[in-house]
């Protein structure tokens, strides 16, 4: 991995030739919580955040899209895939490997065009975070990035440590050569120094050795009835979580009966809905089962994969104050 300095006094000028490689968006502040939204400048970003309320999967997984257009009288059908191309500044460690668990989702095996596109037209800066009380990324390995961005910053005194990750971000640094210097010794000193402190100030913990045996295990704890009953149900730790991806698939028909169009929207698996098939049954009627298929979801993705990086935004956005870790360290009986 290669490395440079970018001087504070640059990074409005290094913003702006960000532009080349299409819409910057960057966190902003929004009442008391943060979205990445459409930037002019680097001033109207606010980089000392600790998570914004919906992930960077935005620009990757529409909430609604409209996947093609088809005339059964014609025959044919046209794709309507948008190809604008999209920098996201400022993204957070957690939420670059939540990004990398989507890409081998979407991306192994049998890849998603529509994912695939947007991946390949959007270049990652991430950015250093400090921890408040409900990130518990440090247990998951997740609170540092190796991989899975372009360009990474991190804050020094006179400027940001620039962590080089692909060949894309190396062009970028190439072509703002003018703008950065190089790393010196004391730079490095500072960066460890900085890294070593921000592991110091994680306070939560979650002990996930075997979690997925200790979620198969607890099918019939009482725990699930005990959150179940506060739980509202309503699905924003779906809409909120880095890597939760499930979708439904629509078809619009227009008042011809011979054209209309094909949508794909982000579904919820805590909503009654979700589990509701042909027939009328449903495979997951009661909120105990809706909670427990989350959880057990979260906890295992595939051997030695979880499907959590640790963000805390379920936690912290949920209107019920159910605690991610506290039920899982219930069920564990830990408390």
């Amino acid at each position: 991995m290669q490395y440079v300095k970018l001087p504070k006094e640059n990074l409005d000028a290094f913003v702006e030739n960000l532009k080349t490689y299409g819409k910057v968006y960057g966190p902003i502040k929004i009442g008391e919580s943060h979205s990445f939204q459409e930037i002019k400048n680097s001033k109207e970003m606010d980089l000392d955040y600790t998570r914004t309320m919906i992930p960077p999967k935005k620009f990757f997984l529409k909430l609604k899209e409209r996947i093609f257009i088809f005339d059964e009288e014609k025959g044919e059908y046209e794709e309507t895939l948008e190809e604008g191309k999209t920098v996201v500044f400022g993204v957070h460690p957690c939420d670059i490997n939540a990004l990398k668990l989507m890409d081998k989702i979407y991306l192994d095996e049998t890849p998603d065009k529509y994912y695939k596109m947007r991946r390949e037209n959007a270049v990652i800066i991430g950015y250093s975070c400090h921890p408040d009380e409900y990130c518990f990324c440090q247990s998951l390995g997740t609170n540092y990035a190796t991989d899975g961005f372009d360009l990474f910053l991190h804050e020094l005194k006179d400027g940001f440590f620039v962590r080089i990750g692909s060949d894309k971000g190396n062009a970028i640094a190439s072509e703002n050569s003018e703008l950065t210097k190089d790393v010196k010794s004391s730079d490095i000193e500072e960066f460890r120094e900085a890294e070593r402190k921000r592991e110091e100030e994680y306070t939560l913990e979650l002990n996930i050795r075997g979690i997925t045996d200790m979620l198969c295990l607890a099918y019939e704890s009482d725990v699930w009835k005990e959150y179940a009953d506060r739980c509202f149900g309503c699905g924003s730790c779906n809409i909120v979580c880095p890597t939760c991806r499930c979708y439904d698939v629509v078809d619009n028909v227009n008042l011809d009966l011979k054209s209309g169009e094909r949508l794909r929207r982000l579904d919820s698996c805590m909503l009654r809905k979700h589990g509701l098939v042909a027939g009328g049954l449903n495979f997951r009627p009661t909120r105990i089962e809706r909670l427990r298929n989350r959880f057990n979801c979260k906890g295992s993705l595939k051997e030695d994969l979880l499907n959590c990086v640790g963000c805390g935004r379920c936690t912290v956005y949920c209107p019920s104050e159910i605690d991610y870790v506290e039920v899982l360290k219930k069920v564990r009986g830990e408390l």
